[in-house]
């Protein structure tokens, strides 16, 4: 109860601020109207979808837009307070200057300027509008990503070798079919060798997959689709009327990845063979730190495999990369890793600037890092989860081609 008090004050303080930067910049009184108007319906909608429906902890597309139109509205509204907050202390310092100056015995607060409205309103519609087509358009907005990776003890079957991930397609949030079509189209344009998907097929619930098992049957590679679980995929995220059902839910979501075609790794290896030499390829179930499921075993996971194979892991949470993977007596050559998405917000500048709040919450959010000659990449997500929409962090598809020899060779 207390959080939803302290939500409503908040909402209600960001509020009356937003109104009072539109009351400075026009005396049209339908408009006092229409914010008002708006204000109210996106926060009863929210408070029924996430206080009042009866889908309890389950993360539906109606509470999805809910949050995400709250979000944006919120957005609007906090960009204004700092500002007007340091004008309505500037107007309180002159105030109290022209009372202990003047004989006047009353105390005059002097009105808003109409600029600093017009400044704030400016400002405030750039997170506006960002939200509102993160959710329009930038959700779909896949971008392909290439990177080319130096192993100087790459087998040499293997150079040249290409590889696609993708990662947290969170299935329960997707809307537009036509899209997922031309997603699932471009995965293939791409022709890499392999297909790895590094886990969060769904947000909840193995039903959620069902009405995309057409589509994602579609995905083709010609050494095979492999896939891991991620921490999603066990339904720990929603209220179950027994364990049992708990426990039929994952078991549903892997005979769906079976049928989509997928050979899920469950702590497990398989070896990609060419031209007499192979490759170890090793799945880990998920493992993370800050109170995320942690049943990954890399070393039941690597037990067929020999300490001088060449290796790629699959492990859903980055994290598991510097907690466990590094310091493992195995070399993991190339780690592939999703979950955080970038937080679906951010700048990413190629060569100028990357920056997300998922910064201050994980070392490796995006891209590709490198550490004690081993590699990691942290795919930022097929789909999206919570707010639904991407603003600056767009959908990946990643694509790395492996290359013997050193990069200066």
């Amino acid at each position: 109860m207390i959080r939803w008090i302290i939500f409503a004050v908040l909402f209600i303080v960001l509020t009356i601020y937003g109104f009072q930067a539109i009351k400075t910049v026009t005396k049209q009184t339908w408009v006092y109207y229409v914010f008002f108007i708006v204000a109210f319906i996106v926060v009863s909608n929210f408070l029924y979808q996430f206080a009042i429906s009866s889908e309890g902890r389950t993360l539906t597309l109606e509470k999805s837009y809910a949050f995400g139109f709250l979000l944006t509205f919120m957005a609007f509204n906090v960009v204004l307070v700092p500002i007007l907050l340091g004008e309505d202390l500037i107007r309180s310092a002159i105030g109290l200057y022209e009372k202990l100056t003047t004989k006047d015995a009353n105390f005059h607060l002097p009105s808003r300027r109409k600029f600093v409205s017009q400044i704030a309103l400016g400002l405030a519609a750039i997170p506006f509008s960002s939200l509102l087509y993160g959710m329009y358009r930038g959700k779909y907005n896949f971008r392909v990503l290439n990177y080319t990776l130096h192993f100087d003890d790459l087998p040499e079957a293997f150079d040249g070798y290409r590889l696609t991930q993708i990662s947290d397609i969170h299935s329960g949030s997707f809307d537009n079919k036509e899209k997922i079509e031309y997603a699932i189209d471009l995965i293939n344009e791409q022709k890499s060798d392999v297909l790895l998907f590094t886990g969060d097929m769904v947000n909840n619930k193995a039903s959620e997959m069902i009405p995309w098992k057409e589509s994602f049957s579609k995905l083709k590679a010609k050494d095979g689709k492999f896939s891991v679980l991620g921490n999603h995929d066990y339904g720990d995220y929603v209220d179950w009327n027994s364990p049992e059902e708990k426990s039929q839910n994952l078991e549903d979501l892997k005979q769906i990845q079976k049928d989509i075609g997928f050979d899920l790794l469950l702590n497990e290896s398989r070896y990609l063979e060419k031209n007499g030499e192979r490759l170890a390829l090793i799945g880990v179930e998920n493992w993370g730190t800050g109170g995320f499921k942690q049943v990954g075993d890399l070393n039941k996971a690597t037990k067929l495999i020999e300490k001088n194979d060449f290796k790629i892991l699959m492990t859903h949470d980055p994290s598991h990369w510097e907690a466990e993977v590094l310091k493992d007596p195995n070399h993991y050559h190339l780690t592939l890793s999703g979950h955080t998405h970038g937080m679906q917000f951010g700048i990413e500048i190629p060569g100028w600037i990357k920056w997300s709040p998922a910064k201050w919450r994980y070392k490796q959010w995006a891209g590709i890092y490198t550490e004690l000659g081993q590699h990691i990449n942290v795919n930022r997500g097929f789909g999206y989860l919570g707010y639904p929409g991407r603003v600056g962090i767009w959908p990946e598809i990643t694509v790395i081609e492996l290359k013997k020899g050193s990069k200066s060779a």
